[in-house]
């Protein structure tokens, strides 16, 4: 309930972290008609120059356009969800959506003017995107009853246009219950695919929803990450607000800072590697999603953390590698190094890598005061080791240089 309220309050107070809205209209050969769209650019997008975003298009951006919006702000602002350029197209005006969509009935395909909508998608609007926006490999589509359907049918390409499938409360044509599982268990690509019904759906359309979800489970394909919602004291329209949060975190899980769940269930419980996993996680970010991002300071900490509590000191000389790649002209990649010789025993070299890292920059909770201090506590600690030496080591008797004359008579004395 709480997560539904900020969502509404984050649609109805506008524009929160400085998102860019820009409307256009696209000359469509294909529909034969100018087709008005709007475009969201996200906050970051002026400021960074080189960042790509990854795509959502939006079906029936008449409505959805500001209820995505503002989910996607609150994302950003707990930095839970990237960054994403969204396109809605628009649908209602003139009532395009039912003819958008319109489908064979013995096929299940795409005819007449839908046919020519799912052209002007792939062939004309994309691309135009592409051209004039910074856009990341990884694209995402969404619709909701006609237009969920619908949006099932880019799945039938041998090699989809989009990633992602959001898909809420879909009216599904004869078959597509069954098809779309097949589609899903063919797939070559990494693909997500998240639909839903609520309680309180229509019934006509939340029986065939259950059935495409029955058969989907089914489905062993390690490219599939798929998630089936049915909400509780939902309609077929509030289902909306609850299905749209859940449908980006599914689809951007692995963009989400390590949690104190995941460092206690996925990384703490490792026998090694944890530097390893670091990288792993933000590899995936990069393969599957299109974002090449800066390693997280929360997250350099979670696996200081995990190489702490499992005493896999030397793995903080891999992890200073990489905050030096991540930051280097902080203090971090020196504070590892001095953890590991410090931990390790070498306490000389942990005194210089600390007052190194004293002359870098500081950087998340790490300041130079906490350099000075650890190396003036290791000198301490040096100093009473050698005192300790000294005062444990007993003195020794001074040997005399010369032999003192002998008490014992000689011989000739004797003989005397």
């Amino acid at each position: 309930m709480r997560q539904l309220f900020l969502l509404l309050l984050l649609v109805s107070s506008g524009n929160l972290l400085a998102q860019r809205t820009i409307t256009d209209t696209i000359t469509s050969q294909k529909l034969n008609e100018d087709r008005e769209i709007k475009i969201g650019l996200p906050p970051s997008y002026d400021k960074n120059k080189s960042q790509k975003y990854p795509l959502l298009v939006l079906f029936d951006g008449d409505f959805l356009f500001d209820a995505f919006q503002g989910a996607l702000s609150y994302g950003y602002y707990w930095d839970d969800l990237p960054e994403v350029i969204v396109v809605a197209i628009s649908q209602n005006k003139n009532n395009e959506r039912e003819s958008d969509c319109t489908f064979d009935e013995t096929t299940g395909l795409p005819s007449e003017k839908g046919a020519d909508f799912f052209e002007f998608v792939g062939m004309e609007l994309i691309p135009s995107i592409q051209k004039n926006f910074r856009v990341a490999p990884f694209r995402m589509v969404a619709g909701l009853d006609t237009t969920a359907a619908f949006l099932n049918c880019y799945l039938y390409k041998d090699q989809p246009i989009f990633n992602a499938y959001i898909s809420m409360s879909p009216e599904l044509p004869e078959g597509m219950e069954e098809q779309i599982p097949e589609r899903l268990a063919a797939m070559q690509q990494t693909t997500f695919y998240y639909h839903c019904t609520a309680e309180g759906d229509m019934k006509k359309m939340k029986t065939r929803i259950q059935a495409l979800d029955a058969a989907a489970k089914n489905v062993k394909n390690p490219k599939l990450n798929y998630l089936y919602e049915e909400f509780k004291g939902a309609s077929h329209y509030s289902l909306v607000l609850h299905a749209i949060p859940s449908a980006l975190y599914q689809i951007f899980s692995v963009y989400q800072p390590i949690s104190t769940v995941e460092f206690q269930e996925k990384i703490a419980v490792l026998p090694s590697g944890y530097v390893k996993y670091l990288v792993d996680k933000y590899a995936v970010l990069e393969n599957s999603l299109g974002l090449k991002l800066q390693i997280r300071i929360n997250d350099f900490k979670a696996i200081e953390a995990a190489i702490l509590k499992n005493k896999a000191y030397v793995e903080f000389d891999e992890l200073s590698q990489l905050a030096r790649k991540n930051y280097p002209k902080s203090m971090l990649a020196d504070y590892h190094l001095g953890q590991m010789y410090e931990k390790t025993g070498d306490t000389k070299r942990a005194i210089k890598s600390y007052q190194t890292a004293f002359q870098k920059e500081e950087i998340g909770d790490l300041t130079k005061d906490m350099m000075l201090e650890r190396a003036d506590a290791l000198k301490g600690e040096l100093k009473n080791k050698k005192e300790e030496v000294i005062e444990e080591t007993p003195p020794t008797e001074e040997v005399p240089t010369d032999t003192p004359p002998s008490e014992t008579p000689t011989e000739e004395k004797k003989s005397e």
